[in-house]
This record gives C-alpha cells, sequence and structure tokens, in this order.
C-alpha cells in the first residue's frame, strides 16, 4: 500500500517541544519529541510490556518513561530502566524512527533506517534565497487515501469547478494538458493564453488586464507535490516568462503524509518572487491557501465516500497523468515489497 525507503513529513516544526506528540503514518503509530538540544526523536509509540502507546507517559529529560508500570526508552528506542525487574529484558525494544528538520517541517524515514539519507529530502534553490517570500505553511487532515489527492494535484483542470472564486477560472475550461513521465514522478501542464487572472492571483500580480498563465503540477513519488504557477501579461508567454519584469512566480510545496488507508496528512507551504519581508501578504496567502485546499478537502472526502460505496464507472483524458502516476508508484512498491520477501 505505502512506499517505505522514503523521507514523509511527521510534523511543522513548531508542533514539537518538550512533550510527547503522537502521530499516525502508513498505518504505525509514532510519538515525536524534542531532545533538550532541540533534536526531533522519533520512537514506536509502543510499550513492548502491554501496549500502551509512550505517548500516553512522561518525558523525562530525554528519555521517555511509559505510563503503566515506568520502563524507560533512550532516544534509540533501547530500555534503560525497569523498575522491580533485576535485568531489563532484551525484548524491551522500541523502533527508532531515522528525523530530519529541514523546511519548517520533521521528517521522518519509515523504511529500513540503514537507508535513511538526508540528501534525499527535496531540494528546493529558492529557500532563503534574497527576493523569495515564504508563507510559512500549515497543515490539514483529509479523510480520503493519498492517491485521491495526488490524482487531484496532477489534475489541473479541477480548478475551474472547485476553485471558482479561488485558483480557477472559466477562460481555462478544455484547454489541453501536456504530460511528462520522469524517474522521480509525473508533471501535468499547460500555458493558457489570453485568459482571466484567477481571483487568488489578481490581488498580487503587477498588471491589469489578461495573461498568459502556466499551469504546471509535477508530483514525485511517492507523495510529494511542486505546484508551479506563473503569471504574465497576455501575450508575453512562452519559455522566456520568467523574465519578464512583471512576472508572478509562485511554488506551491505539498508533502502528503498517509495516516492509513483512508486519511492523508496534508503539509504545505509556498514561496513567491515579491514581498518577500512583508508579513501582512505572508498571511494573506496563507488564509487564502487554507481556504482553496478546504475546498479540496470538501471534494475529496465525498470522493472517498462514492468509490467506497461504487467504483468509478469511467476515466476521462484528463485522467492520464494521475493513472500513470498510480501505476509507476505501484511497480515501486511491489519492487520493495519483493526485496524484503513480503
Amino acid at each position: 500500500m505505502f512506499l517505505r525507503n522514503t523521507w514523509y513529513v511527521g510534523a511543522l516544526s513548531s508542533e514539537l517541544g518538550q512533550s510527547l506528540h503522537a502521530v499516525k503514518m502508513l498505518n504505525e503509530n509514532i510519538v515525536m519529541y524534542r531532545k533538550q538540544d532541540g533534536t526531533p526523536v522519533a520512537l514506536e509509540d509502543s510499550c513492548p510490556h502491554r501496549r500502551l502507546p509512550l505517548s500516553k507517559g512522561r518525558l523525562i529529560n530525554d528519555e521517555v518513561e511509559c505510563g503503566y508500570h515506568g520502563l524507560t526508552f533512550d532516544c534509540s528506542g533501547q530500555c534503560v530502566k525497569a523498575p522491580g525487574v533485576a535485568q531489563i529484558p532484551r525484548a524491551a525494544v522500541v523502533r527508532q524512527y531515522p528525523c530530519a528538520e529541514r523546511y519548517g517541517m520533521v521528517w521522518v524515514w519509515m523504511g529500513d533506517a540503514a537507508l535513511a539519507d538526508e540528501s534525499k529530502i527535496i531540494d528546493i534553490p529558492e529557500w532563503g534565497r534574497e527576493g523569495w517570500g515564504v508563507n510559512s505553511g500549515d497543515a490539514m487532515t483529509i479523510d480520503c487515501n493519498y492517491l485521491y489527492v495526488t490524482d487531484n494535484l496532477l489534475d489541473p483542470s479541477h480548478v475551474s469547478w472547485v476553485h471558482q472564486t479561488s485558483f480557477g477560472s472559466a477562460s481555462m475550461i478544455g484547454k489541453p494538458l501536456k504530460v511528462d513521465m520522469a524517474d522521480n514522478g509525473v508533471t501535468v501542464s499547460r500555458w493558457l493564453e489570453d485568459v482571466d487572472v484567477a481571483p487568488f492571483y489578481k490581488k498580487f500580480v503587477k498588471f491589469d488586464g489578461n495573461c498568459d498563465r502556466k499551469q504546471q503540477y509535477e508530483v514525485r513519488f511517492p507523495s510529494l507535490a511542486v505546484i508551479k504557477a506563473i503569471f504574465v501579461p497576455a501575450g508575453s508567454g512562452g519559455e522566456e516568462a520568467v523574465n519578464h519584469p512583471d512576472v508572478f512566480l509562485m511554488d506551491s510545496y505539498n508533502f502528503l503524509t498517509p495516516v492509513d488507508d483512508k486519511h492523508t496528512r496534508y503539509f504545505w507551504f509556498q514561496l513567491r518572487n515579491f514581498s518577500p519581508n512583508d508579513e501582512e501578504v505572508s498571511r494573506e496567502f496563507n488564509e487564502d491557501v487554507r481556504f482553496a485546499f478546504s475546498e479540496d478537502k470538501a471534494i475529496l472526502e465525498l470522493v472517498q465516500v462514492g468509490m467506497d460505496a461504487r467504483p468509478a464507472a469511467l476515466d476521462l483524458p484528463i485522467d492520464s497523468g494521475p493513472m500513470r502516476f498510480r501505476r509507476r508508484l505501484q511497480q515501486l512498491i511491489d519492487a520493495e515489497q519483493a526485496e524484503v520477501g513480503v
């Protein structure tokens, strides 16, 4: 069901401190916290004695004490204290998950710990670059399988119906899509010529009138999306558009962490090429993006209910990107499971 030898976002950096934070990822219960030096830790959230979640215990310095009988585990998952026991049992150990912190988020490696490599976390060149602003981002839980969200993120056409007051406009309907397959994912894109500036962007672009707009939705395996929005005055679109003096650029980074087969934790932030230090712009961006994503949430949760009740009866040409993504991801999952003998 899930690709495991990869990094998933476990929590926003702001969610972790000197307290126990329970999360569920890929059907596994995990407890996260920070050591006294600020380093994030992720452990299996289950005491091996009677399976009380460790998140229901206490954090004492850098160690977690079970709230049932006091078995205490260090940051590596080893039991270091077992009250009333002459010798700590060899089975008194919990799984430790490698962690890394980047882009205001704490990432967890869900597969073989020996394969964890921080260089495999997405590289974002614009992060911290002069002239680029960052919307700090947020998270929400969507009650649907993560693949319905990747379907949605590989479907630029849906914005004309789902996001009529934010990302979409009627002038976009029916425009053809280009689908590109790469080793690390699928990209769906299109240039829209002489179309309305959608409501979300109208307040931020530097020009009046219609625009040329590029929609580029790149979803990397297993569940990371980079959405690039380019706006320039009508008639100036194309490959050189990013050099236009009035170009609007927004890169939206979206990180999907499967909770289980019917729930997804959705993390995001955006980078923009204007007003880098304007807190009011960032606030407005954050509010508007959360509103737009809540529109997706409402649709996708009903899709989950509908698909549970009755499978889809047909596919449309716009489904080419999502279908190619799903097929290749399943091949990667099958290959990974074959390696470990599942």
